[in-house]
């Protein structure tokens, strides 16, 4: 499972409501929850924040906020 899946889980989110909501296909949700190896667009994690009355600021940081800068040190 993807990390966006694992939010969608944590708060019970309807995939098929997405979807509809989205205009995204299901098996698009689907890849994007549980392919590790699916990349998710700017354009679909917001959609995606939208319908689930999310603010896509706070997705954004639920998914990637663990990612960190190179420092100059390590180039």
């Amino acid at each position: 499972m993807t990390a966006l899946g694992e939010f969608l889980a944590k708060r019970s989110v309807n995939k098929s409501m997405v979807a509809r909501r989205t205009g995204l296909s299901k098996a698009r949700i689907n890849e994007l929850s549980l392919n590790t190896s699916s990349h998710l667009r700017a354009e679909e994690l917001y959609l995606i924040a939208k319908a689930i009355d999310a603010d896509p600021c706070e997705v954004l940081n639920k998914l990637y906020g663990h990612l960190q800068l190179v420092s100059e040190e390590d180039q």
